[in-house]
């Protein structure tokens, strides 16, 4: 996926990278709120995926631990894409 702030044509589009241990590997329920860890802030889906692998291939023998992309832009204002 790509969207124009990989091309640096628009003004950038949010997205944060969180995660932390999680009460099911199949879900997004985490175990402990104040706990869950955020990676950051980037302002191209690009970058945000690079850091969602990094951090999550880092702690790929905890099947406990999990890491989304949340796209920010999406509901600062729901009518980008």
């Amino acid at each position: 996926m790509t969207n124009s702030s990989d091309t640096g044509s628009e003004k950038p589009l949010l997205h944060l990278v969180f995660g932390g241990r999680v009460t099911d590997p199949q879900g997004l329920d985490f175990e402990n709120l104040d706990k869950v860890e955020v990676v950051g802030i980037f302002p191209s889906y690009r970058e945000a995926e690079k850091a969602w692998r990094g951090v999550s291939q880092a702690n790929v023998d905890d099947a406990m631990k999990k890491y989304v992309i949340v796209h920010l832009h999406r509901l600062l204002e729901p009518t980008l894409k």
